[in-house]
């Protein structure tokens, strides 16, 4: 844990995250295959059971101990197999039939979640968690996205307004400002590989609950684009 964190911020992300789950598990359970259906109880357990490693590795320090290992562990630990995985998904005819399935409706609405992402991300640069370049008064303008999310699928989906291709510009765009701030995050650690904030570092995610962030969220975030970019292209919705 982060000393004198106020217990607030902690909370917070907690349940960001759990409604993080909880909405991809939802997009699971509409997915248009009743096989893929049926698999998303014993998905959603996986996925408990990987937050909850992530846990015990945080809280054991695994990830804040020999920072100058390269590659670092959180990479190797935490954010490399999520990143396995959904390359896994995409090479595979079992994986692109799972894709394929997802309804990109729920899967824009998911990008809501990006505005609670936000606003900690700047409550633990006022904590003297992270630096100032990874929240939206630096060069972090995610949170564009998660405002933006509700009222362009409310206009796609629903009132219809707006055309597909609208969509597939609005998750290029999305997909381009999450790239911005994971790559501020990661040359922004105390890594071997850090190139930014010297003054002060991105500490956060070597912390519990903050290392669900780039070993969680920001992957389920990252899939949900690539799904969406897939399928507006690939079937031509």
């Amino acid at each position: 844990m982060i000393q004198n964190l106020p217990t607030y911020i902690v909370i917070i992300f907690i349940l960001t995250t759990v409604v993080t789950l909880l909405l991809f598990f939802g997009i699971i359970r509409n997915s248009d295959s009743e096989k893929m259906r049926k698999k998303s109880k014993p998905i959603l357990i996986g996925l408990i059971i990987w937050l909850m490693a992530q846990m015990v590795l945080t809280l054991n320090h695994i990830y804040s101990e020999n920072l100058s290992a390269f590659p670092p562990k959180l990479f190797i630990f935490g954010i490399l197999p999520p990143l396995l995985l959904i390359i896994l998904l995409f090479l595979t005819k079992r994986g692109r039939e799972f894709i394929d399935s997802l309804p990109i409706k729920n899967i824009a609405y998911l990008n809501t979640i990006r505005i609670p992402v936000e606003l900690v991300l700047y409550w633990l640069f006022i904590q003297k968690a992270i630096p100032e370049l990874m929240t939206f008064e630096g060069r972090n303008f995610d949170i564009l996205s998660g405002i933006s999310a509700p009222i362009v699928a409310y206009l796609v989906f629903t009132k219809r307004t707006l055309n597909h291709n609208f969509l597939l510009i609005w998750n290029f765009i999305c997909l381009g400002l999450l790239v911005n701030i994971v790559t501020s995050a990661l040359l922004s650690a105390p890594f071997p590989i850090q190139k930014l904030a010297f003054e002060q570092p991105n500490i956060a995610i070597l912390h519990f609950p903050f290392s669900w962030l780039p070993t969680f969220v920001v992957p389920v975030v990252l899939f949900g684009h690539l799904v969406s970019i897939r399928q507006l292209i690939i079937k031509k919705i």
